[in-house]
């Protein structure tokens, strides 16, 4: 775990500056959490481990993280209405297939990690 982000908590709140269109191609002003989902679950994953989980939404798979036995989805906000969780275990594979390495790298250098 970096010090940078000592808890969930501090990364998350630092997610809504670091998205962008660099991070996803759905990214807008209006709602920042959109289309960061896997490559949001893929850098949290790097920061406190723990697993990346799935669910099904009506847009398709919907990515998010374990950290401590505790779920936190830090792109939630992206939806209008409630969602529910599945709570499927995923992979780091599964999550990349729904972004690239330029987003990620992005993302993580937007958040202040070196690659």
């Amino acid at each position: 775990m970096t010090a940078r982000y000592a808890t969930p908590a501090d990364f998350g709140r630092s997610l809504v500056q670091a998205w962008s269109l660099d991070s996803s191609s759905s990214w807008t002003a209006e709602n920042p959490a959109k289309g960061q989902c896997s490559v949001t679950s893929l850098v949290a994953q790097d920061v406190f481990g723990g697993d990346i989980l799935t669910t099904r939404t009506p847009g398709g798979t919907h990515f998010y993280n374990c950290i401590d036995g505790e779920r936190f989805d830090f792109t939630i906000s992206q939806f209008s209405a409630p969602i529910s969780f599945d709570d499927i275990v995923s992979s780091r594979e599964e999550a990349f297939r729904d972004t690239s390495p330029l987003q990620y790298s992005a993302l993580r250098r937007q958040l202040g990690l070196t690659d």
